[in-house]
């Protein structure tokens, strides 16, 4: 087995990434398990989720409740070093995903931290730790806990600690004795009614959570306590690299990069970052990249056909009642979070400003949302990222003349780099874009669910061949070891699901005519709610009830238009759940699901193998997410969390490698092949993956062919198969250099000359090929 690559520093860089979803019913014994098919698979390192110890029953790890331990019921340190010993055996290394930005606080007696600033308070050696305002909360952290505001009722003292239910908080030394309530009263915390959460709080979390504490990581002690294990993890040849969970959270990404970078001997990191279109990293972060949202969008797009965009637009205006601004939907999504489940955020930056010369303090707080809900981009890097903010007091002062005096008031003290100020603006802007966007706007909007994914642009449909080449020249000269990938924990819809439902954009007419149908049999008030339930099912079917339930319920209190989370409607919901039931029980419903399905997989199983193809070749890391090298039809998370497979999948590996090159049928060994070619030539060669140049296709059929070169093999990838299989190949053919060209993916053998390889002969078999000069 080859040894990774290095980059020009002699920094180890990954040829390939598999993304493991640890947890106590996958444990670090069973990651061990498959160390072996990973290296066959042709990764060079696992991709853990995060491993330090976090909250009970955790199933994700980004609720770390201790820096100094790896989560016992995950494997703990010694199924840690097992799983390494094995990933070692096979010539693997190990990407590990750090969260630096908060820690869990669900259960206060599990954080050692946290239980020791609630009984100390400011005195606790931990109180530095915390991002805790405690002058306005009197000296008391505020935590959102009871049921309303006169429960305190329910609290006991049991065993010297203070008990709400099933909730455990320390009482402070010296103040036990009297009621309950007194006993409270007296405490470095004051449980609140969980309602206050929105606009009193004096902590800061990650994003609307309130049981993870934001850290203050900037602080180099917290910084080295929090770091402590993971730097000994890379010294002693554990961890190899590293994934860094929300660094839009940190006071100071730099400074954070800059440290871990020196804490780390500068490994291979990314971060998870979610860059706008045309958006940059800074140039001066040590980092490699992202963890590849971009890249999804980037290779998404090509895949879906503009052509579709009117069709769509009239449907989704048709069942709105309107047409739908975007924009504007997605402005206003954000003012109800700066308006609602953030408005604690947004008056601490109230707090901070205090009087504003001649602007009246509901101005300020409402140009801060304003501002807030206007930020085009998740947030800025002062000073880089400065003509974001000048952009937007420009766009707020357009929108809203009222509040020219406050902006431009707020415009210095928000530009105003490493002030406490300009700083929470900023840590406040991502959680408002996120929870606006991605957790509101994406459910509500639904004309063309495959575009409405974490980094995308639904408003953009689709994308052309030339537009793609530039977006991969750029990648291959700005980032090209930046991490790339087509799904993760936190997709929204799987690639395989996002890949079927790129076909409706070929058929708008026809999909249009059954969802009218299906609303017609079985109608529901929010009709745009009940056309993103229809493309869901669709794309994901077949699937069981139970999967279908669960997701609905999860888009409709997401979307927040017919029912929420705090406050669900159970006339709607029950509405909303005989929909899907008539999915499975209408029996013309079902037919109708079950014929168009069947029609349209074969050309989502093109989409699908063209997607990873493209994916796992451009400029980057590829990673591929557990399970999704097989057809993996999964909806948003915990849906995309199930087991994997494993035997079947080493099964059909054994099979391809005896030389079986499979159909592409519902089996999915095809995408199998696909990837693990892909893997193993850019562990083996990656020489042959420096450049990228785009590979010219003529001929009739020429718009249907993606193709490109990466300096020692060529990329070949069909889109659009829908119309293609109208008219087939015909003359179309690739302008490879001539000579003699060999598949990786079916062993094919074509000879290219002064008219190029004819894609009708090379793409017989599949929808793609991997072209090596034979």
């Amino acid at each position: 087995m080859t040894t990774p690559s290095t980059d020009d520093r002699g920094r180890e860089v990954p040829s390939g990434t598999y993304r493991l979803q640890v947890t106590a019913d996958f444990t670090l014994d069973d990651a061990a398990s498959v160390a072996g098919y990973l290296a066959d698979l042709g990764v060079s390192h696992a991709y853990s989720s995060p491993l330090l110890r976090s909250a009970a029953g955790s199933t994700h790890g980004y609720d770390t409740t201790d820096h100094g331990h790896i989560d016992e019921p995950r494997g703990g340190r010694a199924g840690l070093d097992r799983f390494v010993a094995q990933l070692h055996e096979h010539g693997l290394g190990l990407v590990l995903d750090l969260v630096p930005n908060h820690m869990g606080v669900a259960d206060a007696h599990e954080s050692g931290w946290w239980w020791d600033v609630l009984q100390h308070g400011r005195d606790s050696a931990h109180a530095g730790a915390f991002d805790i305002d405690w002058d306005f909360g009197g000296g008391k952290v505020r935590i959102p806990t009871l049921g309303s505001a006169d429960d305190v009722s329910a609290l006991e003292v049991v065993d010297g600690e203070l008990r709400y239910y099933d909730n455990r908080f320390p009482i402070a030394p010296g103040t036990e004795g009297g009621t309950p309530q007194e006993v409270h009263s007296r405490q470095h915390y004051e449980l609140v009614d969980w309602r206050r959460a929105d606009d009193q709080l004096n902590y800061r979390r990650f994003f609307a959570i309130n049981t993870l504490a934001g850290l203050r990581v900037e602080d180099p002690e917290v910084f080295r306590a929090t770091h402590a294990l993971v730097v000994e993890l890379v010294e002693n040849g554990a961890v190899d690299a590293l994934r860094i969970d929300h660094p839009d959270g940190l006071a100071d990404p730099k400074g954070y990069l800059d440290a871990l970078a020196a804490a780390t001997g500068s490994r291979w990191t990314v971060v998870e970052k979610i860059l706008e279109p045309g958006e940059e990293l800074p140039d001066s972060w040590q980092t490699a990249g992202t963890t590849g949202y971009d890249a999804l969008a980037e290779v998404d797009e090509v895949l879906v056909d503009p052509a579709g965009e009117p069709a769509f637009t009239a449907l989704d205006t048709e069942l709105a009642g309107r047409r739908v601004d975007y924009a504007q939907l997605v402005h206003d999504c954000k003012r109800e979070v700066t308006d609602g489940m953030l408005g604690s955020e947004v008056a601490r930056l109230q707090r901070i400003i205090g009087d504003l010369s001649g602007v009246p303090a509901e101005q300020v707080t409402e140009g801060l949302a304003e501002l807030l809900a206007s930020f085009p981009v998740y947030r800025s890097y002062l000073p880089d990222g400065r003509a974001h903010l000048d952009e937007t007091v420009a766009a707020v002062k357009v929108r809203r003349p009222d509040l020219t005096a406050a902006v431009d008031a707020l415009h210095p003290l928000l530009g105003s780099a490493g002030t406490e100020l300009a700083t929470r603006f900023e840590q406040t802007s991502g959680p408002v874009m996120a929870k606006g966007v991605e957790d509101s706007a994406y459910y509500r909007w639904a004309r063309f669910v495959a575009l409405n994914e974490v980094g995308g642009d639904p408003a953009r449909f689709g994308s052309t061949v030339a537009e793609f080449h530039d977006a991969q020249r750029h990648r291959a000269e700005r980032r090209p070891e930046s991490m790339t990938t087509l799904s993760t924990h936190d997709t929204k819809r799987s690639e395989d699901v996002r890949a079927r439902l790129a076909v409706l954009a070929e058929i708008p007419g026809e999909w249009a005519g059954l969802v009218r149908g299906w609303l017609g049999r079985h109608p529901l008030a929010d009709r745009s709610l009940a056309h993103l339930v229809w493309q869901n099912l669709v794309g994901a079917w077949p699937l069981s009830r139970e999967r279908a339930h669960a997701y609905v319920e999860k888009a409709a209190r997401e979307a927040g238009t017919s029912t929420t989370w705090t406050n669900p409607v159970p006339e709607f919901e029950d509405q909303l759940h005989a929909l899907v039931d008539a999915a499975f029980d209408d029996a013309t419903t079902h037919a109708e699901i079950e014929r168009f399905v069947a029609r349209i997989a074969p050309s989502g199983w093109s989409n699908s193998l063209s997607q990873k193809l493209l994916q796992l070749t451009i400029a980057g890391v590829p990673d591929v997410y557990q399970g999704t090298e097989l057809w993996d039809f999964s909806l948003v998370d915990p849906d995309n969390r199930r087991p994997v497979d494993y035997d079947l999948r080493r099964r059909l590996l054994a099979r391809l490698d005896e030389g079986w090159v499979p159909p592409v049928d519902a089996e999915g060994a095809a995408k199998l092949l696909v990837v693990s070619r892909a893997l193993r030539h850019r562990r083996e060669h990656p020489e042959a993956f420096a450049g990228y140049a785009p590979v010219q296709a003529t001929g009739s059929a020429a718009d249907h062919a993606v193709a490109f070169d990466r300096g020692g093999v060529v990329t070949v990838a069909t889109r659009l198969p829908v119309r293609l299989a109208g008219t087939g190949w015909g003359d179309t053919g690739l302008a490879l250099p001539t000579g003699a060209w060999r598949d990786l993916l079916t062993g094919t053998r074509v000879v290219s000359d002064a008219g190029g390889v004819r894609a009708a002969e090379l793409l017989a078999q599949l929808p793609v090929a991997l072209l090596v000069r034979d």
